[in-house]
């Protein structure tokens, strides 16, 4: 396992955003542990953010952009690769606009801002998604298809083929994530002559210029279209290189729109919201296709979170044993459903309860085939959540615990005599008026048996 990585210190960079126009204050800024990445828009009341997350794409027209509550972020993919290729987990990017600045085109002066502000470890493993098997997304209208297989580290490769004569087919490979800054990062945006049209004609693109936009000509120029772009870019001429592109720009690699395509794919995924142990294909790779594939990695990731079960050394004394227990909850035999608690925090309870032929509801559940009840089995983990909210008081002993709401309950197995139920429950949001909100799992033999979300309520026992 490796560490969780950030900035040491802040550092803002200016420029233009691509498609606003608009002159762009934007600063990174260390995060802690378990933060991600996050946007804040410093240029509105109260400095909304907007996690780098892929349930906040709203579109992929000339980038990926992302929305909450209203609150925008456009053309995120280049700050965010810039991140993930310097191998950072945890970043606060502000920004004074809904637009990074384009710079170059690139993530090259990301990266560059990046590296004078210094990375170092933090004191947390780092989460990594491994893939264990092929995922598949294909988007049958445009035929571009994304590939996940299994391999030892995250690796990418992105196979285009944009249909021109003068672009034609390519393809771009980086096998190791710190080969990124030298061979993804200075690769450029790309468009084609009658993209660009298109945006002038709709006065979507007031920050370009020839220095961080690739312009493929695959048409020819007429006069009227010749003084949009002089216009447009500030210059009194322009003309088309031998390879097909407008003036004032050199490629940096012949297959630099292939590479940019893979610098896009690593920015896009970023938003499932883990590091990635596997190796993408992606042939023809866009905006829509890679930000529908985050989507569909960050579902199976919280999936695989949530399915996978914790590990505990249940020879070790317990933090808690029942006489501790009963000292904090008012539940007593034959309704105390919990034996132990293995850890406790402001956030977070694991309990355990050994199950035995012994226990009272064995009886009539059922005669000749004993199975414990789904409903004490949401009790036992309500049980678990009580220790935490209880823990909270400087006097549990009087307070009672109150159900206020169970949703999205599912038994996954039988639970049986013999079997030692773990379970774990996890804050939802912070405990507020005596109000416990709590995600909370029951584990036996390394299985998941029971989730469900609860709601519980304490009350003073002298106010009942």
């Amino acid at each position: 396992m490796s560490k969780q990585k950030t900035i040491i210190n802040e550092i803002t960079i200016e420029g233009t955003g691509l498609h606003t126009g608009k002159q762009v204050t934007m600063t990174f800024k260390p995060a802690p542990v378990n933060h991600g990445f996050a946007f804040v828009r410093t240029d509105l009341e109260g400095s909304p953010i907007i996690e780098a997350n892929a349930r906040y794409v709203t579109s992929t027209e000339r980038g990926t952009n992302l929305e909450k509550n209203g609150v925008m972020i456009n053309t995120s993919e280049h700050v965010l690769a810039a991140a993930v290729g310097l191998d950072i987990d945890n970043l606060i990017i502000e920004v004074s606009a809904s637009e990074p600045p384009i710079m170059d085109g690139s993530s090259k002066m990301f990266i560059e801002a990046l590296e004078k502000a210094k990375i170092e470890e933090q004191e947390a493993e780092r989460e990594e998604y491994i893939v264990a098997e092929n995922i598949t997304f294909k988007d049958e209208e445009s035929g571009s298809e994304i590939v996940l297989m299994p391999s030892d580290e995250y690796q990418i490769t992105t196979l285009v083929d944009f249909g021109t004569n003068i672009l034609g087919t390519q393809n771009a490979t980086l096998s190791n994530m710190a080969d990124f800054k030298a061979e993804i990062s200075e690769a450029r945006t790309f468009s084609f002559l009658h993209e660009l049209e298109t945006l002038l004609d709709h006065n979507l693109i007031k920050g370009g210029d020839l220095n961080n936009a690739i312009v493929y000509v695959d048409k020819a120029i007429s006069v009227e279209t010749m003084n949009k772009l002089k216009k447009a870019f500030n210059k009194p001429e322009i003309t088309v290189k031998p390879n097909g592109i407008l003036d004032n720009l050199e490629l940096r690699w012949p297959n630099e729109a292939a590479r940019h395509k893979l610098l896009d794919v690593i920015g896009d995924l970023a938003l499932a919201g883990s590091r990635i142990r596997g190796k993408v294909i992606a042939t023809k790779p866009g905006h829509k296709i890679n930000t529908q594939f985050a989507k569909k990695l960050a579902k199976m990731i919280q999936l695989e979170k949530r399915n996978k079960v914790p590990q505990y050394d249940l020879s070790l004394p317990p933090l808690m044993d029942i006489h501790q227990i009963m000292d904090i909850l008012p539940h007593r035999p034959p309704f105390l459903l919990i034996d132990r608690i293995i850890e406790l925090s402001d956030k977070h309870v694991v309990g355990m309860k050994n199950v035995t032929m012994n226990e009272p509801f064995f009886t009539g559940h059922f005669p000749g085939a004993p199975v414990m009840p789904g409903v004490l089995q949401i009790e036992a983990m309500a049980q678990c959540g009580g220790v935490l909210v209880l823990s909270t008081v400087p006097d549990p002993e009087n307070y009672l615990t109150y159900f206020m709401k169970m949703d999205k309950v599912k038994f996954k197995q039988k639970v049986l005599p013999g079997d030692t139920l773990i379970f774990k429950a996890e804050l939802i949001t912070p405990i507020r008026r005596g109000i416990c909100n709590m995600q909370a799992y029951g584990y036996v033999n390394n299985k998941l048996v029971v989730e469900a979300e609860l709601m519980a309520q304490i009350v003073r026992i002298k106010d009942k």
